[in-house]
């Protein structure tokens, strides 16, 4: 999706009525005689009412009323809106050029709702706009009601020159795109969108790689074993590029304590490690400041061994209960009888992905996906 600035303002004023009324000039200069004005009427009408997501389709089903009903006329028009490009492909922020930015993805969505019946031209249509923002979330359901040609398609996208489209490959084949269509098929049997992955592994651009890591990350929920297995192959003779691609592709399975993924890693499955001391420093955390905790481990091994340690904070639930959440800390080697003393602060403040309550929440100590020990602490507001 579009990169997201911290910003006091709501996250649906990133589709604004100034945002439609400049995608309105940019159509209107494509296409002479489009009728910009009624159609950011129509787009912005509920506005008021409406969060992000929904803003984002009313635009879309506004340019389906406006733009010609010949789909690749219309998608002509929309390419032809968009800014041009500067040298070497990348992108321009002057937005009195054309199009881009967050209009892209009702421009996608535009695409994805009319474009089903002119697969080519609607994907040749997604690689302009991806250039420009992302194409990720319109994309997938091409894959899915026409999966032969998009894959097709996405095979001779493996590459190309802009990073922007080869990061569309495996972004939005990803099973479990967060806000994107789920791929039932790939979710059930992800073998089509292997090759591609694997294609990309050692791809120049870390944002490709890092998007290749998440597809894995998705893959590893339904599929553990055969992420193990990747994951194994794949850093037998690895760069370090490669093996941090892997490394972040198997965070999920680390948490968990999947055994093959921790062998792969070179990661003991059952630690001879003892958290010989753990304490809770903040019995009462006022909100917006931070919980703390000391631990003291003690390797019990006779060889050095490899150690992921992580922590999970239990949040307070609105009902009641608690939810838990893992949160990395380090990676470190630990020699025969070593003791390792580590302080932490963790941040209790606002943030747009979690609400937090008042009450008791609980930090625990995770090593190598076991959990050994851990304490409370009072959260006040």
């Amino acid at each position: 999706m579009p990169a997201v600035e911290k910003t006091s303002e709501p996250f649906k004023e990133y589709f604004s009525v100034a945002l439609v009324e400049g995608m309105a000039r940019h159509i209107k200069r494509a296409w002479k005689t489009f009728d910009a004005e009624s159609f950011a009427r129509a787009a912005v009408k509920d506005f008021k009412s409406q969060e992000l997501k929904q803003r984002a389709t009313a635009i879309a089903a506004a340019l389906a009323v406006y733009l010609p009903k010949d789909v690749p006329r219309a998608l002509k028009i929309l390419t032809a809106s968009l800014r041009p490009l500067g040298k070497d492909g990348e992108r321009l922020e002057d937005e009195t050029k054309g199009a881009a930015g967050w209009a892209i993805w009702p421009m996608g969505e535009y695409i994805a709702a009319r474009g089903q019946a002119h697969v080519a031209d609607s994907l040749a249509a997604l690689r302009e706009l991806t250039i420009r923002s992302t194409s990720e979330f319109a994309v997938r359901p091409f894959l899915a009601n026409h999966p032969k040609q998009t894959l097709a398609t996405l095979k001779t996208w493996l590459k190309d020159p802009n990073h922007h489209v080869r990061r569309l490959v495996s972004e939005g084949s990803r099973p479990r795109l967060p806000w994107g269509l789920r791929l039932k098929s790939f979710v059930a049997d992800p073998k089509p969108i292997l090759p591609l992955l694997e294609a990309l592994k050692d791809d120049p651009s870390e944002y490709v790689r890092r998007s290749v890591a998440n597809s894995l990350n998705d893959i590893a929920k339904d599929h553990p074993d055969l992420v193990a297995e990747i994951a194994a192959r794949w850093l037998k003779g690895a760069s370090k590029e490669r093996a941090r691609l892997v490394r972040h592709a198997c965070r999920t399975l680390v948490k968990a304590g999947h055994r093959k993924t921790l062998a792969a890693l070179g990661f003991e499955s059952k630690p001879k490690v003892k958290l010989a001391r753990f304490v809770m420093t903040t019995a009462k955390v006022k909100f917006g400041a931070h919980a703390a905790f000391a631990v003291e481990l003690r390797s019990t091994g006779t060889a050095s061994q490899n150690i992921v340690l992580d922590y999970i904070v239990h949040h307070r639930k609105k009902a009641g209960g608690t939810a838990p959440k893992v949160f990395k800390w380090k990676t470190v080697t630990l020699n025969p009888n070593e003791v390792l003393v580590l302080q932490r602060r963790h941040a209790l403040k606002s943030i747009t992905t979690r609400v937090y309550y008042p009450g008791t929440h609980r930090v625990e100590v995770m090593v190598n996906g076991q959990v050994l020990k851990g304490g409370d602490f009072e959260l006040v507001f």
